[in-house]
């Protein structure tokens, strides 16, 4: 029975290892990294209209002089 138990455990730990090391390879990619930080800038846009503040940006605006034309 001790046998078995010490069995498990080994294979647990190995296990967390090899875990920990797959995660820890794909946190220091450069698209993981991409990824995280467009899902941070999208909380903090649902954070500020959810709160009813305003996040609207001058520079990002159109004005009503400005046309579209789409093409059939």
């Amino acid at each position: 029975m001790k046998y078995r138990d010490a069995i498990f455990a080994i294979i647990a730990v190995v296990a967390l290892a090899l875990t920990s090391v797959a995660l820890a390879g794909v946190v220091y990619t450069d698209a993981y990294a991409r990824t995280a930080q467009a899902e941070v800038h999208g909380v903090r846009a649902l954070t500020l209209i959810a709160s009813g503040e305003e996040v609207c940006d001058p520079a990002n605006m159109l004005s009503s002089n400005d046309s579209v034309t789409v093409q059939q």
